[in-house]
């Protein structure tokens, strides 16, 4: 069974008291602030590297297909 059905099935089992108590209990999980912000240009820089890394590899291949039909 998936983790969604779990959950939705859960939930509906439970009864008006119960439910509070579970919507209490997840909502005291919390994580801490960042030590340091990160800065528009870090961001930016950051984005365009990733997208780089990701989209170099396929626009080369995709670059490299007319070439290759030609061979075949």
């Amino acid at each position: 069974m998936s983790a969604v059905l779990r959950r939705l099935s859960g939930s509906l089992l439970l009864t008006g008291r119960q439910q509070q108590q579970h919507l209490l209990q997840k909502a005291s999980i919390h994580g801490k602030p960042p030590k340091e912000k990160i800065g528009p240009l870090a961001t930016v820089v950051c984005l365009s590297v990733f997208a780089v890394t990701l989209l170099g590899p396929a626009g080369w291949i995709l670059h490299q297909l007319p070439e290759c039909r030609k061979r075949d």
